[in-house]
């Protein structure tokens, strides 16, 4: 079914489809067709960082920007839910067109840039929602915050989500925002997790509840950058690594259509560059940081691969897209892990 409805959905253009996409996936979810299964879903749950995850396989950030769609998302068997990328203020991000598809390479180009209706809403979509799993929320800067005063964004998000998050990824790696990726260096990160850090200690103090603080970071980084991000992780006890991000490489689909377009590539051509990636973050960091796989997991195969390497959890976007959700059903019923 879902081979047939993909069929038409590739006919629109691509922001619209997923729109269209997640207002039907609503529509199924009022209806009650989307009733999932539970037991299925729930016979290989793990602890990482604390939480107790129903199964390693979540949906990864920007799917879902503004929180609307958690409740319906929920019942596609998913482990956990990222929701975001939100920044303080709403933003409408980049010019459109702005999301592209490479189908010929199950790939995807976006330069979205953040494009959000602000953190104030997100939290109000929160709370109308049922869904009482884990659930992750990405913050990000303004793109029109001095990139020397994007703490501040982080720490006015984080401040205002803390209560309302199972954990808090720090979007410091997407392509889409200006001199973003300059917070991976390793001073600006460590003056960056440092501040946030600090008002970890202070939310949890306040709310009566600890919550994790994970790092988002790109395949574009060189093994020394991968070095110092992880001795970086570990000097301020950050609780865990997403890895990766979209990549501006273009290797592998150079000649295709819409490969020359601007922005961040996702799917397919990234697998094995994230996965690299991973294999020498979890060297660098030695266990003390969990690593939450993402990049191109478009296979049972794909997600084995990235548990094989280090990974504790594995998020899929993507694959959502290209294969439906039976690639949710599909790893958990094949692939295997001892995280």
């Amino acid at each position: 079914m879902y081979s047939v409805a993909r069929s038409i959905l590739f006919r629109f253009d691509p922001e619209v489809a997923h729109a269209v996409s997640l207002a039907l996936l609503n529509a199924a979810y009022r209806l009650g067709l989307l009733r999932g299964n539970k037991d299925e879903h729930t016979c290989i749950s793990h602890n990482v960082m604390g939480l107790e995850f129903p199964n390693p396989v979540g949906l990864a950030a920007g799917f879902d920007k503004n929180g609307e769609h958690i409740d319906a998302l929920s019942k596609l068997g998913f482990g956990f839910i990222e929701i975001g990328t939100v920044t303080p203020r709403p933003q409408r991000g980049n010019q459109k067109p702005r999301l592209f598809r490479i189908p010929a390479a199950q790939a995807i180009v976006n330069r979205m840039g953040f494009n959000n209706h602000g953190v104030e809403q997100l939290v109000k979509n929160i709370k109308r929602a049922k869904y009482r799993g884990i659930l992750g929320v990405s913050i990000g800067k303004n793109a029109d915050t001095p990139i020397e005063n994007a703490v501040d964004d982080y720490l006015f998000s984080f401040d205002k989500v803390y209560d309302y998050a199972s954990y808090v990824a720090l979007n410091i790696s997407s392509p889409g925002t200006p001199n973003l990726r300059q917070l991976q260096r390793k001073n600006d990160l460590s003056e960056l997790l440092f501040k946030l850090k600090l008002k970890q200690h202070e939310l949890a103090e306040t709310h009566g509840k600890y919550v994790p603080l994970v790092v988002k970071i790109s395949p574009d980084l060189t093994p020394g950058e991968v070095q110092d991000i992880a001795e970086t992780l570990i000097e301020h006890a950050i609780d865990g690594v997403i890895a990766t991000n979209s990549t501006l490489s273009r290797e592998g689909v150079e000649s295709m259509e819409n490969s020359p377009e601007k922005g961040g590539l996702s799917g397919a051509p990234l697998c094995k560059k994230a996965t690299t990636v991973i294999r020498q973050l979890n060297v660098a960091l030695g266990g003390k940081v969990p690593i939450i796989a993402s990049g191109g997991i478009m296979t049972m195969e794909d997600a084995q691969e990235k548990f094989n390497a280090g990974a504790s959890l594995v998020q899929i976007y993507s694959g959502l897209i290209y294969s439906g959700p039976k690639l949710v059903r599909n790893i958990l019923a094949t692939t295997s892990y001892d995280k």
